[in-house]
């Protein structure tokens, strides 16, 4: 993807026989190349306007007045998305292509370079953690200041675990040699991995696709290989897994975190409880949703029991017909469109000002991910597609993620950003509609039978899958308190909660044991995963409202997405009359997944 280097990102697109014309992003609207003249001067500028920002403010933030403090976070801000706008584009091309090493090499200066810069704004949120509350308030009357008053009360939510200035400059300088250089070798060693199947040497991507295949013996294949190859790296793998959770240890004792997942609700702004709840609501409905959809679909096959690798099989009558890319682009632009003509024209930009990157390439990350960059940009999305309807559920989950952070930007740089738990509400919200409006377009029985068990199976893995490797995450964590996991007992973990959370009509063997270790967001972002079943149960209730409700819905919701972090989700859920903290709140979530189950029964 980038040419060795005379800098210039090198993206064109991918014209593939079945599935047409595929895009590749076009990075220069945040830089012209990794050697331009522009993200050069911007690292200069950002390195001297840091500087001059600590200067001025450092040990006198408590002496300024309101409008005088709401000036020095303006300045704040403007250096933090310059940084961001540098960091985005680094993480960009980084993932464009992970294995070339001058790639690799451009992103890990930018992050060296990010880090030293950022040090010197360190003290900025410290000493503001530090203001006495009735000294804030009174400065808070200023209108100034005032704007900023959602990103200080959440900057605040911190306070008790914050560390001395020294303490946290030194975790911060570290981070680059520290989690950042783990999850960077994570990421190269997944993109560098190569499955045998057949006589091709396929990516994790590629292989994975293969589950799908209509064949069963190619999914059997592919997923032995994937199993095998896995094995064979998983020193590496526990390695990463046990160091990165010490470190995670750590520092949550340093900052007197009760529990491991502790840091990622107040994070993500939501109270330990309501995960709990979430979580026990799930795992309760494990044998009336995922229990009882596989021993259904198991019946199908003809089989007491599926193997793994038939889990999200094609079922017997399905035509597996692959869906050319204009195709995916028109169904899930019309489903927005139906909605709210105003989020088709936002979705409808990404495609028409090359905003999404589609083919699959060797070096290229995995999977799929919508990236917001800087609110004075625009996002970017990242898919691998393959042609099959998951592929097209991604896309309009990722388009989902992509009109948010669009929707989200005029809330600046400081609150734009969605916490997680709401960050999937677009995204899923998204699927559903176009699932609905490919349901309501198909009228022969057989085709809905097919689209209503995709959807079934989609949910599944959203909500019973992520809430199982909830469990395996916090299993991990936990058991590592008391020392390292060997990769047999990571295993162990990892088939218990997955036999629990899928039931007896899957069975597994010991290759599978070994699938824990791709997973990303163990890595990048520990326990990451409710938040996708948090965002289910949510955008379950919320389309039940949405489908209930008369003129003025789709106002409401572009609102609330528009919001981005400037609200917690309990003020952007009361004008649709939803609370999460209320435990029936999940239960009613996950009755659209039982009653869908239902329908197939009756099908049957």
């Amino acid at each position: 993807m980038v040419k060795r280097w005379g800098g210039d990102v090198d993206a064109k697109p991918v014209v593939d026989e079945a599935l047409g014309e595929l895009p590749a992003w076009d990075l220069s609207d945040l830089y012209g190349g990794p050697e331009s003249d522009e993200l050069g001067r911007d690292l200069m500028r950002s390195e001297e306007r840091a500087q001059a920002f600590r200067k001025r403010y450092a040990g006198g933030l408590a002496a300024l007045d309101g409008e005088a403090l709401g000036a020095a976070i303006a300045a704040y801000e403007e250096i933090q998305e310059s940084l961001g706008r540098i960091m985005s584009y680094a993480q960009l091309v980084y993932s464009g292509d992970m294995t070339d090493p001058e790639v690799a090499r451009f992103f890990q200066s930018m992050q060296e370079r990010s880090t030293a810069i950022s040090s010197e704004l360190l003290f900025f949120s410290l000493e503001l953690n530090r203001l006495d509350e009735s000294a804030l308030a009174e400065k808070l009357k200023a209108p100034g200041l005032a704007r900023y008053a959602p990103w200080l009360r959440d900057l605040r939510a911190m306070r008790p675990h914050q560390l001395s200035d020294e303490a946290e400059r030194l975790l911060h300088e570290k981070h680059v040699a520290g989690r950042a250089a783990w999850t960077r070798l994570f990421d190269e060693t997944m993109a560098a991995l190569r499955f045998p199947f057949r006589d091709q040497t396929l990516t994790s991507a590629e292989v994975l696709n293969r589950l799908t295949d209509r064949e069963p013996e190619a999914r059997r294949e592919a997923a032995k290989s994937f199993g095998r190859v896995l094995g064979e790296n998983m020193r590496v793998f526990s390695l990463i897994t046990n160091t990165l959770a010490k470190d995670k240890e750590i520092e949550d004792g340093w900052r007197s975190f009760a529990r491991p997942v502790s840091p990622r609700n107040l994070a993500n702004f939501v109270e330990d409880e309501v995960v709990d709840a979430l979580v026990g609501a799930v795992h309760r409905a494990y044998p009336r949703l995922s229990h009882r959809y596989y021993a259904l679909k198991a019946k199908w096959f003809g089989v007491e029991a599926l193997p793994y690798w038939d889990r999200n099989a094609p079922l017997p009558q399905d035509d597996d017909r692959l869906i050319p890319w204009q195709d995916a682009r028109q169904l899930v632009l019309d489903a927005y469109a139906e909605f709210s003509p105003a989020l088709a024209a936002i979705g409808k930009r990404f495609f028409d000002q090359s905003w999404i990157d589609a083919p699959v390439r060797p070096g290229k990350a995995p999977g799929a991910f919508a990236h917001p960059t800087v609110p004075s940009a625009h996002p970017y999305l990242l898919l691998n597609y393959q042609g099959r309807a998951r592929d097209v559920m991604t896309l309009a989950h990722e388009l989902g993620h992509g009109v948010h952070q669009v929707l989200a930007a005029p809330q600046g740089h400081l609150m734009a950003d969605t916490p997680l738990t709401l960050a999937e509400t677009a995204s899923v919200f998204g699927e559903m509609l176009t699932f609905q409006a490919m349901l309501k377009a198909e009228s022969r029985p057989e085709r809905r039978k097919i689209m209503l068990a995709s959807k079934v199976e989609d949910m599944l893995n959203t909500v019973v899958r992520q809430i199982a490797m909830h469990e395996f995450e916090t299993r991990v964590h936990d058991e590592r308190r008391a020392g390292e996991l060997l990769p047999d007992r990571l295993g162990e973990i990892w088939l218990e909660t997955q036999r629990t959370s899928l039931g007896p009509a899957i069975a597994f063997d010991d290759d599978y044991r070994h699938f824990w270790a791709y997973i990303p967001h163990f890595i990048h972002v520990p326990f990451y995963v409710y938040a996708y079943a948090f965002g289910d149960c949510l955008v379950n209730s919320l389309y039940a409202v949405y489908q209930d409700a008369e003129q003025g819905f789709a106002e409401k919701y572009l609102e609330m997405l528009g919001a981005g972090g400037s609200k917690r989700h309990r003020e952007l859920l009361a004008p649709f009359g939803l609370d999460a903290s209320d435990p029936a709140f999940w239960d009613r979530g996950l009755s659209l997944v039982e009653s869908f189950i239902d329908q197939l029964e009756d099908m049957d």
